[in-house]
């Protein structure tokens, strides 16, 4: 027996993208229906768990602290580090609309809403050779993003009046309703009870999210010649499986591109407490932490370092003999540098604990080492080299590192600080360096030292496996975020958003993201779909 559910509107998925669009079209007096997967705690998806940060274009933080920013140079950076095609004319006509209105669609949109932003601006994905983010872009919502889906749920039920909004959680879509050339609905089922559910709309937004949930999907996408570990962790979610994207594509005839382009980490942990199989942690890596293979040899000749090149970082690590390699760091280092990417480590930011937050950052984060020390099996601690290069092998069951090359790895880094700063010539201090010139960094990097200096605490060692994260391709949209058909046609009534559009025209990042692209790329597709629908209909 089939339930049958009228709306004006009908929101496939639950996650920031979905929100958003039900929350303006809720405002624009609509029915809505909203058709989630997942369990009502976790209404938001992804972004429920993610740290916040965005990449931010014109904005007053970056004019308060000087940062000369136009859209024009933004678009040089993000359409070379991308390297999108001259071809790519949706993808490169949403990183152009995306440089454009960042400030107006979703600063200016958030802070109306009642969010806000740490007050200082970082400078993340610079590039290897500068050709990143030519300047600091990268804005932390205070609160992380957790505080965000608070906030905008909270708007969705205020703008809920006379009862205009269903939310139907534990639902699986499993296709769409298309008669006589229009969209009608979609079919689902109640994951709980089994039970075959119709939704009637004339307008289908698709915000499912995207493939990297599925290792098999990830696999089948992956580029040929590009280098693939035999394992990866996941941290994306299972339920971001591509299926509906496959159902347009072979039903509806919409056009899947980029598929194989990816944001994955190269950074990935174990998630102590995982909420699926295979769940990962994504670290943000320590700037002055050695990154070794799985012989406890350092990865070279150009040393692995995070902020620059992060899609350049995971081809390194997944063309390594084995799936995982290892950072080398000392207690010091960990303290001032590591972080876990998301809300759930960052009490700090997501509890708003200002005077704590300022603490940690001028006193080290030791709860948090202390805390990966006691729950993390990848997170290893020990007095001298050779015990930690035992430790190292039991976890991986192997006789790996041997307690000479380890030894000499770390003496290898430490020889450049024999003679002071004149004859320092490593690739990684430099880099370092470089970061700590910008005050933001300064505060979370170390200055270069020894890793064996007397007094800076046990040795660590991490070990680390790729994690799969979010998909850079998806269905193919215009600026309207309608869904398009082979010949280049809107399908009439059907909107994909946020990552199950590639976070715009089925993959507007190119290759590369300039990092932080991905929570506006959500709430620029979703307020453009919005638009769209209220405007024709």
């Amino acid at each position: 027996m089939s339930k049958l559910n009228q709306s004006d509107v009908l929101v496939a998925g639950g996650g920031l993208a979905g929100i958003v669009v039900a929350l303006e079209a809720l405002r624009a007096g609509k029915r809505v229906t909203l058709v989630d997967r997942d369990t009502p705690d976790r209404l938001g998806g992804l972004a429920l768990w993610a740290f916040g940060g965005m990449m931010l274009v014109g904005t007053p933080l970056q004019a308060r602290m000087r940062i000369p920013d136009t859209p024009e140079r933004a678009l040089q950076d993000w359409l070379s580090f991308g390297e999108l095609a001259a071809d790519d004319t949706w993808p490169r006509q949403w990183a152009r609309y995306y440089v454009e209105h960042s400030r107006s669609d979703v600063y200016d949109w958030l802070r109306n809403e009642g969010l806000k932003f740490l007050p200082a601006v970082n400078w993340v994905e610079r590039g290897r050779h500068g050709d990143g983010n030519r300047l600091p872009r990268y804005h932390v919502i205070w609160g992380t993003a957790r505080e965000l889906i608070r906030c905008l749920v909270a708007a969705l039920h205020a703008a809920n009046t006379d009862n205009r909004l269903t939310l139907c959680h534990q639902h699986r879509i499993t296709g769409l309703v298309h008669t006589a050339g229009k969209l009608a609905g979609a079919h689902a089922v109640n994951e709980t009870s089994g039970e075959d559910v119709e939704f009637n709309a004339p307008v289908v937004v698709l915000a499912m999210g995207g493939l990297n949930g599925s290792h098999d999907e990830c696999r089948a996408n992956w580029p040929a010649g590009r280098p693939q570990t035999t394992t990866m962790l996941n941290g994306a979610h299972p339920y971001a499986d591509g299926r509906l994207h496959h159902w347009v594509a072979d039903h509806l005839a919409g056009r899947i591109t980029h598929a194989g382009e990816m944001w994955n980490y190269a950074a990935g942990i174990t998630h102590p407490y995982p909420h699926f199989p295979g769940h990962g942690l994504s670290t943000i890596p320590c700037k002055s932490a050695l990154w070794l293979n799985h012989r406890g040899e350092r990865i070279g000749p150009e040393p692995l370092v995070t902020g620059f090149d992060t899609h350049w970082l995971c081809q390194r690590v997944t063309e390594q003999d084995k799936p995982w390699t290892w950072h080398l760091l000392n207690w010091r280092i960990a303290a001032k540098e590591l972080a876990l990417s998301g809300a759930e480590h960052n009490a700090r930011i997501r509890d708003k604990q200002f005077p704590l937050f300022v603490k940690d950052l001028l006193l080290g984060n030791h709860n948090l080492v202390r805390q990966l020390q006691r729950e993390s099996p990848d997170f290893l601690v020990a007095d001298s080299l050779p015990a930690l290069a035992d430790r190292m092998n039991a976890l991986t069951s192997s006789l790996d590192v041997s307690h000479e090359v380890l030894q000499a790895t770390a003496d290898a880094f430490d020889a450049n600080f024999l003679a002071g700063k004149r004859l320092q010539n490593d690739p990684q201090i430099r880099m370092i360096q470089h970061a700590r010139q910008w005050g933001p960094d300064r505060l979370r990097t170390c200055k270069p030292a020894p890793l064996q200096r007397a007094g800076n605490g046990p040795y660590i060692a991490i070990r680390l496996q790729l994690i799969t994260r979010k998909s850079l391709g998806g269905l193919q949209t215009d600026l309207q975020s309608r869904v398009l058909d082979a010949r280049g046609q809107p399908i009439d009534g059907l909107y994909c958003v946020g990552e199950a559009a590639g976070f715009g025209g089925g993959g507007a990042n190119g290759k590369r993201s300039l990092e932080g692209t991905f929570l506006p790329g959500c709430i620029m597709t979703a307020r453009a779909a919005a638009r769209s629908f209220l405007t024709e209909r």
